[in-house]
């Protein structure tokens, strides 16, 4: 039977028993930051996510609570509408450049869409990323809020997209009543001077830069899916 005092052997190895004496070294305090998406028309976000999104503020305040009440080193991110061409194709705007690129091809020629004159703040998710890495090298943990502060509306970024690819757009997108929501909102605009002023922050690709990047990502890519076509492998009908 063993002895349960003896020193634990492994391999014939002896382990060393830790000196409760010697102080261990600590370990450096994680820096932890809870990001959300967009919320409020003007920046005072958390109303407007009382009324539609419950658990975001609830993960707000935790937040919040364990910051102050543990020393925390713990930020909220506050991040309106940040798009790249990664972005999921059931948001509207990779719905459009993703049907703009596909449309070049042949393999597409309407899109339809909901409200045009929904206004939004869009801005390059990457930049919104060095604003999150940005909170947590402060030296004290706070919230902010991250936009490039200006509005524009699906039709803009319509006009923008299609005139960028050589299209007009009136000859390919169609209005469907399905795709209006029952309480839009008719601009989300974030104010991020907070955001400029301690983080020295700043939107570095502006939109027209972050739309033009969008099409020339999705053109590539509807050209690669119409090799697959001509190729037998996708029914040209299925959409992506």
């Amino acid at each position: 039977m063993a002895d349960s005092s003896a020193p634990h052997s492994n391999g014939g190895a002896v382990a060393e028993e830790e000196d409760p004496a010697v102080p261990r070294p600590l370990a450096p305090p994680r820096r932890v930051a809870l990001v959300t998406g967009i919320t409020g028309q003007d920046g005072s976000y958390l109303t407007e996510l009382l009324l539609s999104k419950g658990y975001e503020v609830a993960a707000h305040w935790y937040t919040v609570n364990y910051r102050e009440a543990y020393g925390l080193f713990a930020c909220n991110g506050v991040l309106f509408n940040h798009e790249s061409p990664r972005r999921g194709e059931n948001f509207v705007t990779r719905k459009i450049t993703r049907a703009i690129g596909r449309i070049k091809v042949g393999l597409q020629t309407k899109v339809f869409l909901g409200n045009l004159s929904a206004a939004r703040d869009w801005g390059f998710a990457g930049d919104y990323v060095e604003a999150m890495w940005l909170m947590l090298q402060q030296d004290k943990p706070d919230d902010y809020v991250v936009a490039t502060e200006e509005c524009h509306t699906v039709e803009e970024f319509l006009q923008a997209a299609f005139g960028y690819a050589g299209l007009n757009w009136k000859d390919h997108v169609v209005i469907d009543k399905k795709y209006f929501r029952p309480s839009e909102v008719d601009c989300l605009q974030g104010d991020s001077s907070k955001s400029r002023r301690v983080l020295g922050w700043k939107p570095k690709v502006g939109f027209q830069q972050l739309v033009e990047m969008m099409v020339d990502n999705d053109i590539e890519l509807a050209k690669k899916e119409k090799v697959l076509v001509d190729a037998g492998y996708r029914d040209p009908k299925q959409q992506p």
